[in-house]
């Protein structure tokens, strides 16, 4: 018994080490195996064939060796331009065993007619029958058996390195995840959740469904680690629902892309990836209108400035997608200029009749933007060229002011003065009300373009677009607090009463191109940003869909703590989207008109001619004074937290933004 007990734990970890190399053997090495596996299943299926017909073991008998004599290379001449040895063994299933019993097929029909139908001498007729079906069965059990070998044993021993996971939606891309996890040594399936009740008993290639009602039991009783979710058509609404009932189990949730991703159906773990934002937002984005898309663009020459920063590039990929005649891609910074434009010429999603320029110029240089303007002479310009990182504009007044203010009047003049037909400008909800002084300047900038259009000087129809936060941008919390949370933590907030509202980057984009493209002159129009979102309860979420617990009072034994390090320079508690009340409604559902107060053209340029002054002398005091004089509402000091913007605009303040 002792040599057993000894011997048996030897022998199992031989068997491993052989089935590990066989795992890690090169491609031709392990196809020349079974080239030479198949071949002897060939003969043995020969050998089993004639002993059954005739009762007799006659190994080398001259009948056997007839059978094998042609089995042999039919099987071989089928079997290879049939694509059997291209298949990875270890990955076998149902495909595989169906192209084999294919080429079993065609070998019947070979021994058939040279034993059944043309007969050979001591040869009983039935071979050809009887060969092929044992052939077949051969390879089908050979097949099975180093699947078996090769992953599931394998997979045994790499037990105490598994994470337990259960797939959340058992449909049709559920049940290729689950196939697509026999292959990964690291994860086992432990169940299936799913809403329909129906199904709710059944097995998935032995692997139970359950029903989603019952997740907590589940994880619970199973262990379970990690939870995939294969739910590529749901709705944005229902994946929040889904991510907001298992947020609190503490399990790690993945999920599958959007349907439009999953080229043909195929599933892979490596489409597998972090539950994103947009989930918890549960925001489905309203399709654009295409004729007001492309209405602006097509065949048209346009310039977007800021082309490399979020909202700029963004614009830039849509507009490259509709077709434009020539897009002009402004930016002051060459790595953003050079990654945007390599990026839109690779991508080849509107062919080669789209002449794409690059133009490396400041904005706030006056006779760059006028050699620009008059070299290409653009039909319509987004104007995104900003400063907008609140912190370093408040640190650096004079460089944000410059940047900002005439950056947006220099585009606006040299526009009107090539004959552009629309001039949009893409501002920001830090226009209202502000405490911040990128904010203040880009409430300048908003009347600037809101004075050009009053003055009616030309046939250039100017308008503002104002949004707020875009997920995954440069400077964003979404990707710091991930960013945090990979690292352990801690996750830093300003304030645990903050809210803000947030918009996916290409929705935003079209918005901002389909609110141009119905502007008459003049408006500043304001995004539906949907319902706003404490960041506190985002920074929760983000670190229990991680599969991590919050360290606090009420759990000191949580994994990541949640810090407050307080209001920086300029920033809001609350952010809103409008100065007056009464927003008028648009064509587009998601897209208001506000309504709010203008200044004369000429009292606008002699402060413009002012503030450039104090610029060129380094004033910033001076041209702070300036921009308190024509935005009144700026405050330097943050919001009273019990101030909130939905008490001073009303319901309409929910389509906010940042």
């Amino acid at each position: 018994m002792e040599f057993q007990s000894l011997e048996t734990p030897v022998l199992f970890a031989s068997i491993v080490a052989v089935l590990r190399r066989m795992a890690d053997l090169p491609r031709r090495l392990r196809r020349l195996f079974a080239f030479l596996m198949d071949a002897l299943l060939c003969v043995g299926s020969a050998w089993c064939a004639y002993s059954i017909r005739t009762g007799e073991w006659n190994l080398f008998g001259a009948p056997v060796l007839v059978v094998i004599a042609v089995a042999l290379p039919a099987w071989f001449l089928i079997a290879v331009p049939a694509g059997i040895y291209r298949s990875i063994i270890r990955t076998a299933g149902g495909r595989t065993i169906a192209d084999i019993a294919v080429a079993c097929l065609f070998l019947s029909l070979v021994m058939l007619t040279v034993f059944s139908f043309l007969g050979v001498d001591g040869v009983p007729r039935t071979i050809g029958v009887l060969q092929p079906m044992i052939f077949l069965m051969l390879l089908a059990t050979s097949r099975v058996v180093i699947r078996y070998a090769l992953v599931d044993v394998l997979h045994l021993v790499h037990r105490g390195r598994q994470q337990r996971v259960a797939i959340y939606g058992a449909g049709r891309a559920g049940q290729q995840l689950g196939l697509a996890l026999r292959h990964e040594s690291h994860l086992v399936l432990t169940c299936y959740l799913d809403d329909d009740a129906s199904i709710v008993g059944d097995r998935i290639d032995g692997i139970m469904i359950h029903s989603s009602t019952d997740v907590g039991r589940c994880i619970g009783e199973l262990g379970i680690d990690e939870i995939l979710l294969a739910l590529p058509s749901a709705t944005r609404a229902r994946r929040r629902e889904i991510v907001e009932q298992l947020k609190n189990h503490g399990v790690r949730v993945r999920s599958l892309p959007s349907i439009g991703n999953i080229i043909g159906g195929e599933v892979s773990i490596k489409d597998l990836m972090e539950v994103r934002v947009e989930d918890l937002l549960g925001r489905d984005p309203v399709p654009p209108d295409e004729r007001l898309l492309g209405g602006a663009i097509a065949g048209k020459v346009v310039l977007v400035s800021g082309a490399g920063g979020s909202i700029g590039a963004e614009l830039c990929r849509q507009v490259f997608a509709r077709g434009p005649s020539c897009l002009v891609l402004v930016e002051q910074s060459e790595f953003m200029l050079y990654t945007i434009l390599t990026e839109l010429e690779e991508s080849g999603a509107a062919g080669d009749d789209v002449v794409l320029v690059p133009e490396l110029v400041d904005v706030s240089d006056a006779a760059a933007v006028r050699r620009v303007m008059q070299k290409h002479r653009p039909q319509t310009v987004f104007h995104a060229a900003a400063y907008k990182h609140v912190p370093l504009v408040e640190a650096n007044p004079v460089s944000g002011l410059r940047n900002n203010i005439f950056g947006t009047y220099n585009c606006c003049i040299e526009a009107e003065r090539v004959g552009t037909a629309r001039f949009i400008l893409v501002s920001t909800d830090k226009a209202v009300r502000p405490t911040n002084i990128m904010g203040a300047s880009k409430r300048f900038c908003e009347l600037v373009v809101q004075g050009r259009a009053a003055e009616g000087a030309s046939a250039t129809v100017f308008s503002s677009v104002r949004f707020g936060n875009v997920l995954s941008s440069s400077g964003s919390v979404v990707p710091r607090f991930q960013a945090q949370i990979n690292a352990g933590g801690p996750v830093t907030l300003t304030h645990r009463d903050v809210t803000r509202y947030f918009m996916t980057i290409p929705e935003a984009a079209q918005l901002v191109m389909q609110a141009g493209a119905m502007a008459k002159g003049g408006e500043v129009f304001v995004l539906d940003m949907g319902q706003p979102v404490l960041i506190m309860d985002l920074a929760r979420s983000m670190i229990q869909l991680s599969g991590c617990s919050v360290r606090d009072d009420d759990n000191p034994d949580g994994d990541i703590l949640i810090e407050e390090v307080g209001l920086r320079p300029g920033e809001k508690m609350y952010e809103e989207l409008l100065i007056g009340d009464n927003p008028e409604p648009t064509d587009h559902s998601r897209i208001m008109r506000a309504r709010e107060k203008r200044l004369e053209w000429s009292e606008l340029k002699l402060s413009l001619d002012r503030i450039a002054l104090a610029l060129d002398a380094g004033d910033a005091e001076a041209a702070m004074a300036v921009v308190r004089h024509v935005v009144p509402d700026y405050s330097p000091a943050s919001l009273n937290s019990e101030d909130r913007p939905s008490e001073r605009v009303g319901a309409v303040a929910e389509p906010g933004g940042d």
